[in-house]
């Protein structure tokens, strides 16, 4: 009787062990979003958000509308709702430091999302190469476009990323530069990532050079899309070579047309995949997997995730497109098989 009693004690034993190694806690992650102005951050709300639920994961999501103050208060507002962790999509790389000094009072850690928070104790930084997007960039401009006069329109200097994407364009386009095959005739930062900021900085380098520009390389796709207008008030629309990222739907169309001539396209589900990952091992109060290095916020050396940025050009887009409309012939003619 004694052996049939220590082996019913010994099942149980192992048998919750295995219900308690199976139920990990559910996190509740409270994501932070600066704007849904660009279309690519309406993607990246929906991807995070499915990937979440996916994995069994609670979201709460608030959107500061620009508003760096208000963004503070809703990650307070966040922490008191009792979420585990902090996505953040930063408005401003310093004010979001107080949302790191909040959310650590209370032992909940923070993941900056594709914008990295300095000067602060950030626990993880998710992102893609932006040295390498401005790399990109300016590579396949300069093998257009080998001489001239260059113009560069990048985002607003409060997002981190306009500084690494600049990196990488004057890393490429300095030695141009300094043997005098390219002109640098209009370089700066704009105030925002708008089409409105787009078409002034560019209207503003057109009056400058009085129209003798031959390369313009932009932030984002928004910028873009304001120089292009721009450029078309002057009738110079396809006869400059434009550039920008993250593949919104009206840049590929501009592509197509010949008004832009490049953009670099992240994959973002990817980016939403990876992010839910690493927030659910901090919400867990896990070691995080897969960082490989490490990027100074000017006060630690943040583990960090960067995914790999590509091009596209209208010979990538159009065979982009050949392959989707095979595609759907192909599944289109096997239902027509099988309902036959």
């Amino acid at each position: 009787m004694k052996r049939i009693s220590l082996l019913k004690l010994l099942i149980l034993l192992l048998t919750s062990m295995l219900l308690s190694c199976g139920n990990e806690k559910k996190v509740k992650i409270g994501l932070l979003m600066d704007n849904y102005l660009q279309e690519r951050w309406v993607k990246d709300r929906a991807y995070f958000i499915q990937e979440a639920q996916n994995a069994g994961a609670e979201v709460l999501v608030e959107s500061a509308l620009g508003d760096a103050n208000l963004q503070v208060d809703q990650a307070k507002k966040l922490l008191d709702k009792g979420v585990n962790v902090l996505v953040v999509v930063a408005v401003n790389r310093e004010k979001a430091a107080e949302i790191v000094d909040a959310a650590h009072a209370l032992n909940v850690k923070v993941l900056a999302y594709d914008r990295l928070i300095v000067n602060c104790d950030l626990d993880a930084y998710i992102s893609f190469d932006n040295i390498k997007v401005g790399e990109l960039q300016a590579d396949y401009l300069i093998k257009r476009q080998p001489k001239g006069n260059y113009a560069l329109i990048g985002g607003p200097m409060e997002d981190y990323n306009s500084y690494f994407v600049r990196l990488g364009q004057n890393w490429i386009l300095q030695p141009f530069i300094e043997k005098g095959d390219i002109q640098l005739v209009y370089d700066v930062f704009s105030k925002a990532w708008k089409k409105e900021e787009g078409y002034a900085e560019m209207d503003s380098c057109l009056n400058v050079t009085k129209n003798k520009i031959d390369v313009v390389i932009c932030g984002n796709d928004d910028l873009a899309n304001g120089a292009i207008k721009a450029l078309q008030e002057r009738g110079l629309n396809g006869k400059v070579l434009v550039a920008g990222q993250d593949a919104d739907s009206l840049a590929l169309r501009y592509i197509a047309e010949d008004l832009q001539t490049i953009t670099i396209t992240k994959p973002m589900e990817q980016l939403a995949k990876a992010a839910v990952e690493v927030a659910l091992q901090l919400g867990r109060n896990k070691k995080i997997e897969n960082t490989s290095i490490t990027i100074d916020n000017h006060k630690k050396m943040v583990p960090a995730i960067l995914l790999k940025p590509s091009i596209i050009n209208k010979g990538t887009l159009e065979l982009q497109q050949k392959t989707e409309a095979f595609n759907n012939n192909a599944s289109h003619d096997k239902t027509v098989i099988e309902e036959k």
